[in-house]
């Protein structure tokens, strides 16, 4: 089965998520994509998500309701932080042997891939999908890669995530209506009344 994982904090998710998501799946032709929210991210460790992760979680759900193709798993919610891909691709191909597996991330992340963890690992055990919004990033040695194009969403989620924290509206398009609602519903709800915001303090 043709795999494509996508693993972050997707904090919250967003349009650009999933615009990346099914700019893979169109080019890739993938037999499905896994959305992979991570418990915390290594080079955030200094920076707890916002949402808990039972909340990322319902989000991304909503996000891909109808989307046959597209799951979204607990796999890395489920290990101990931080979130390691390598550590991550081995659980998944322990699980899914005969998975040829596809990893899909931005130019800024794959820019930066001499920071991961284990990459030779990872080099040897999927390709990198590398979503592009403008030139093609360069390649690296050893690594097999592929270059997908699509259409540039100017959102993020730090920008989501100050709007919603500010009580402002979003930009149209930026997040899913049915995603937005339940976001909002987190952000009102004080945090003694949910046991797992409690349990982060």
């Amino acid at each position: 089965m043709k795999t494509c994982l996508f693993g972050g904090s997707f904090d919250p998710v967003h349009a650009g998520h999933l615009a990346m998501a099914r700019g893979a799946e169109r080019e890739l032709a993938t037999d499905r994509i896994v959305f992979l929210p991570a418990a915390q991210s290594p080079f955030k460790s200094g920076e707890p998500p916002l949402f808990t992760p039972k909340q990322r979680l319902a989000m991304l759900r909503a996000a891909v309701e109808g989307w046959s193709e597209a799951e979204v798993s607990e796999l890395d919610l489920s290990m101990n932080p931080p979130s390691w891909s390598w550590r991550l691709v081995e659980a998944w191909l322990k699980q899914n042997p005969n998975d040829e597996l596809y990893w899909l991330l931005g130019t800024d992340e794959w820019e930066q891939l001499h920071r991961w963890a284990k990459p030779d690992y990872l080099a040897e055990h999927l390709t990198f999908a590398v979503y592009s919004r403008g030139m093609e990033p360069r390649r690296h040695p050893g690594v097999r890669s592929v270059f997908l194009t699509g259409p540039l969403y100017e959102v993020s989620s730090s920008e989501v995530r100050r709007c919603l924290e500010r009580r402002l509206p979003l930009p149209d398009g930026w997040m899913p209506s049915p995603v937005e609602k339940l976001a909002r519903r987190y952000m009102d709800r004080p945090c003694s009344e949910d046991a797992e915001c409690q349990a982060k303090k």
